[in-house]
């Protein structure tokens, strides 16, 4: 589900109750773990945390008038998505994410590519998420996005 939304609290005031408070949890989380540099956004309509263009002016390569993307976070019809790009950059953290896992949650992992759904509300692994959102910094994603991206 897209909202239409200006900012981070316009989009999360829109939210039913229950995933209002599972996005905050996530939310902080993420803005609590994320090395410096990386900025919290609108992006995509949703949640969005991204290298802005003051540190890698080239910007995302299918839209360079975008900032680099790196997580972004939102509420699907069905579930909660969270979206990792060094996930699916990474094949090394997808290993490590996947282990993991199963220490925080009693539900099986149910992910895409870089996109981890969380269907039961009362089963998020915020800790682990905090954990993830700090293993990367923006130098080595841009590092990791280039050599991904690089033809």
């Amino acid at each position: 589900m897209q909202y239409k939304a200006d900012s981070p609290e316009d989009y999360i005031s829109q939210l039913p109750i229950e995933r209002r408070e599972v996005i905050l949890g996530i939310r902080q989380q993420i803005l609590e773990n994320l090395p410096e540099g990386f900025e919290e956004q609108m992006s995509y309509g949703m949640l969005g945390y991204v290298v802005p263009h003051s540190i890698y002016p080239k910007g995302y390569h299918v839209n360079p008038e975008l900032p680099l993307p790196f997580i972004n976070l939102a509420s699907q019809k069905n579930f909660v998505a969270l979206y990792h790009s060094g996930l699916y950059a990474d094949p090394d953290l997808l290993k490590w994410f996947t282990l993991e896992y199963p220490k925080h949650c009693k539900r099986k992992l149910d992910m895409g590519k870089s996109c981890i759904r969380f269907k039961s509300l009362d089963d998020i692994p915020y800790e682990l998420i905090g954990e993830l959102a700090r293993k990367i910094t923006v130098q080595e994603w841009i590092v990791l996005y280039e050599k991904n991206t690089r033809k």
